[in-house]
């Protein structure tokens, strides 16, 4: 079946909670607004599909057969969440007479190719290829994954990165400022940290 609710729930559960992509959209939406954002959410929205595709065509056997591919992916995943979260200790604003932010949010393609080590959505990927299997061919059960990782990934990080935006009314003053984005800091550098378990 195409369209599997056991397998849209379990997706869904796996991308929602709290890793990577959800702690740098919400931090995005806080930091640039909605519509700045939104460049990052649709990179993670497609690479998250390619990665839900491409584990059902196989690749994510590969990378589990192969000790050192999968230690390379791990180590270049942690170096560049430990690099976001150091951007985001960084982070500063100005008065509150004019809370703005120096950086830039992520690029389409930054995001997309992030998903390639991003070990989280490689995890829910390799879990759903193996427990939600529909038995099609290779190529459609490619898109059956493709699809429903792009589908819920996308109300996901739409709620994220819209709950950043809305924080952003909190976060008025520079004291406030720095503290939500070292907290997000804190919690992207734990994230590195499971890289590795």
């Amino acid at each position: 079946m195409f369209f599997d609710p056991l397998l849209w729930g379990f997706v869904f559960v796996g991308l929602f909670s709290p890793g990577p992509n959800v702690i740098m959209l919400t931090a995005s939406g806080a930091r640039f607004g909605f519509a700045a954002t939104l460049p990052h959410l649709l990179g993670v929205v497609l690479g998250v599909g390619v990665i839900g595709a491409v584990t059902a065509l196989g690749v994510g056997a590969l990378i589990l057969a192969s000790p050192v591919l999968g230690g390379v992916l791990r180590a270049l995943a942690a170096a560049w969440i430990l690099y976001m979260a150091w951007s985001y200790f960084q982070a500063t604003r100005g008065p509150a007479a004019a809370l703005r932010d120096t950086g830039a949010p992520m690029t389409l393609s930054q995001a997309l190719l992030f998903q390639a080590i991003n070990p989280k959505v490689w995890a829910v990927a390799f879990a759903a290829s193996a427990g939600y299997g529909a038995g099609m061919p290779p190529v459609a059960e490619a898109a059956r994954l493709g699809v429903a990782f792009s589908s819920v990934n996308l109300g996901v990080c739409l709620f994220w990165a819209s709950a950043g935006a809305l924080l952003t009314g909190l976060l008025r003053t520079p004291r406030r400022w720095q503290l939500f984005m070292r907290a997000m800091a804190g919690l992207l550098a734990l994230s590195a940290l499971l890289v590795f378990r």
